[in-house]
């Protein structure tokens, strides 16, 4: 009788410690921007392209740098603001340099999956507002729901032929 506080404490030891939940260093919470033409066919963006943003401590960070031949890229989403600023820089073979500044506004929702895990926030896409037109034409929303799914487009981006 001694041991059953014994075994009884084991067993709830044993039981706490084994977890059915697998925190996945791979469970990236990004947006999908695919690149179109305004015939709605797929685009590649021969120019150089940047995609800056401003953190919360307002300093600039680099989301996309370099990137090349682009039809599709994955851009990380803030969670402590309901808004993102995004600035898309785009370099051309003669030197010329581009910029837009885009707006993303959303809605920010934390996902808890476990006390093992990290806390995650999943994201409702509300509006996109876009200045300047100087390389991009329009981005839309196709898909409102930002969670780990990266098999889906959220946005299509059309950017300009003549900059």
């Amino acid at each position: 009788m001694k041991k059953l506080p014994f075994i009884l404490f084991a067993v709830l030891l044993l039981s706490v410690a084994c977890s059915t939940i697998d925190c996945s260093v791979d469970n990236i919470v990004a947006t999908v921007y695919s690149l179109k033409k305004a015939n709605g066919t797929a685009d590649t963006l021969k120019d150089t392209l940047y995609v800056i943003t401003r953190t919360v401590k307002g300093k600039d960070t680099v989301l996309l740098d370099k990137e090349v031949n682009a039809t599709q890229f994955q851009l990380q989403i803030g969670y402590s603001n309901p808004e993102d600023t995004l600035r898309f820089i785009v370099k051309d073979a003669l030197g010329g340099v581009f910029c837009d500044t885009a707006y993303i506004k959303k809605e920010n929702k934390p996902q808890f999956e476990s006390v093992d895990c990290k806390m995650n926030y999943f994201h409702t896409i509300t509006g996109v507002r876009l200045t300047s037109h100087h390389a991009i034409d329009s981005i839309v929303i196709k898909k409102t729901a930002v969670n780990y799914d990266l098999s889906s487009e959220h946005f299509h981006i059309y950017f300009r032929a003549n900059r």
